[in-house]
């Protein structure tokens, strides 16, 4: 255990964050995705859903300020317009974590699995809710950061 990092961000974890360079996606997915057989590096959270998740990956993750949309979330199956409760509390948490608005694009299923497929790694998450799946895209930590 460490101070001053939420207890999510185990050592797995981490190394995959600290390891991802400028531009690369790390997949938050709920526990339908087919995780284990669709990642390169492949990351279980089973006790916590994807926003909290996401919470704690925020925390020390910068997201892409040189993408429109540097979040990206599976659309529902035949309605692609359908934004589910759990990606709205999803997108307000990169807002508040990242203190600015973000874009969210919307990629439909099977070019959601490619992706996650190519993504640098994919984080299976405890999330009951369906379409809990997102891909972050990676920023750039600008200026040197003093320790709390």
């Amino acid at each position: 255990m460490l101070k001053l990092l939420d207890p999510l961000l185990g050592a797995d974890l981490l190394y995959v964050l600290a390891a991802m360079g400028h531009g690369d996606e790390v997949a938050l997915v709920d526990r339908n995705f087919p995780a284990a057989s669709r990642s390169r590096r492949f990351v279980p959270i089973w006790g916590a859903d994807v926003v909290e998740v996401g919470r704690a990956v925020l925390t020390v993750l910068p997201l892409d300020t040189f993408v429109p949309a540097p979040v990206a979330r599976m659309e529902v199956v035949g309605r692609p317009e359908e934004v589910p409760a759990v990606q709205k509390e999803f997108q307000r948490a990169c807002e508040k974590a990242e203190a600015r608005r973000i874009e969210v694009v919307s990629v439909a299923r099977e070019d959601f699995y490619t992706r996650a497929s190519d993504a640098f790694a994919v984080v299976a998450t405890g999330e009951r809710r369906p379409y809990g799946c997102f891909l972050l895209t990676k920023g750039v930590v600008s200026e040197p950061t003093e320790p709390v």
